[in-house]
């Protein structure tokens, strides 16, 4: 068992952001019941991070105990270790490797648009359509984007392999979420 979160003072303000995700239909559950987009934050200065965790894509309220904190990530071995009771979204490797390619990113954003992903995708840095999510994979691909496009700049990355898939990241939620609307801004007026 996991160790149990004792405190994460952001939480109200993850919880207040999904949300407004929630609400604009970025993250929820599909007709088949599956639930989608997820939401971290980086904890200080470390590379550890909380996300939301797996199946609370369609709760309007979060609390401490739907949240994982994730303090070490694999890439290689595709496994992570976390403290809490919730399980950690299927995507906390792909959250990881934006926190370990920007040393600035404090959150993070995943999240489905069909619309704005076709309007993006290889417009805006793009992973190939054999890396799909959740997968080592897909981490690495994140981490080159970074290295050789202006992901970093940019603040989306736009996941081929995973259909209406994307990724937006900040300082903090402000920005990351700032960056979404800005974008679905230029497709939506």
């Amino acid at each position: 068992m996991a160790a149990e979160i004792t405190s994460f003072g952001g939480v109200a303000e993850l919880s207040a952001y999904r949300r407004k995700l929630l609400d604009l239909g970025l993250i929820g559950v599909d007709p088949n019941g599956i639930g989608f987009g997820n939401v971290s934050v980086r904890d200080g200065s470390t590379d550890n991070f909380y996300i939301t965790g797996s199946a609370t894509g369609g709760m309007h309220e979060l609390t401490l105990a739907d949240c994982a904190k994730v303090v070490a990530c694999d890439f290689e071995r595709n496994r992570i270790r976390y403290e809490g009771s919730a399980l950690p979204s299927s995507e906390s490797l792909t959250h990881a490797a934006i926190y370990e390619s920007d040393a600035t990113a404090g959150a993070v954003i995943h999240c489905h648009d069909s619309k704005l992903w076709e309007a993006v995708l290889n417009k805006a840095p793009t992973t190939s359509k054999t890396a799909e999510y959740g997968t080592p994979e897909l981490a690495y691909e994140i981490m080159q984007l970074f290295t050789r496009t202006d992901a970093q700049s940019r603040k989306i990355v736009v996941m081929a392999g995973h259909e209406a898939g994307f990724l937006t990241f900040g300082k903090d939620l402000e920005e990351a979420f700032v960056v979404l609307i800005r974008e679905r801004k230029k497709i939506y007026g």
